[in-house]
């Protein structure tokens, strides 16, 4: 991070760094298979495609027909074998079937000794997430003492921000918790 040249732009950048860990939380729980269909389940796949490798995005469109069943349309029939090959490589515990220049692939339900894997697997994301954030406010902390040593701000003036990146950081942290206890509820609903 580049020297603040003032408290509002420390405030913005924290502010903003802090969203974002919040935002990769999200999006890796929107990974975690809960036992429903979710087209994000299969956007972190690749396909060897053309001699390169590209997100599965790029190879067809990704549907969901039903609670248990995810689709990708394939847009180039030659590439449907290649589709279903990484799916089924992606270590997802999914089974995918071409047909014709659609690969569905099938949802299976999960057991108690899977649910409570991925619950693990959802605190330990949100772990990092907090983490992250921890350290945006060590940031923080330390930006308003180069504005101080930089004469920007006084005495007075940190403990007061001290105060509100405090307030920041717990607000982000309550977000990650919440976020994990909804999580959780997901992945035990049967």
């Amino acid at each position: 991070m580049a020297a603040p040249k003032s408290w509002n732009e420390l405030k913005t950048d924290l502010r903003r760094r802090m969203d974002s860990a919040v935002d990769v939380l999200k999006k890796e729980f929107a990974g975690l298979r809960t036992g429903r269909a979710s087209a994000s389940l299969l956007e972190p796949v690749v396909v060897e495609a053309y001699g390169q490798t590209m997100p599965i995005t790029q190879c067809g469109t990704i549907g969901v027909p039903e609670a248990r069943m995810l689709t990708v349309q394939v847009w180039d029939k030659g590439l449907v074998k290649a589709v279903e090959k990484s799916i089924r490589d992606a270590n997802l515990g999914l089974n995918p079937q071409a047909d014709g220049q659609l690969v569905r692939v099938p949802i299976p339900a999960l057991n108690e000794e899977r649910r409570k894997e991925l619950q693990k697997v959802a605190g330990k994301y949100s772990e990092q997430a907090r983490i992250s954030v921890r350290n945006v406010r060590r940031d923080g902390m330390d930006g308003l003492k180069k504005l101080e040593k930089d004469g920007h701000i006084s005495e007075d003036e940190i403990k007061k921000h001290e105060k509100e990146i405090q307030v920041m950081t717990d607000e982000e942290i309550k977000k990650i918790d919440e976020a994990l206890h909804h999580k959780e509820k997901e992945i035990m609903q049967v």
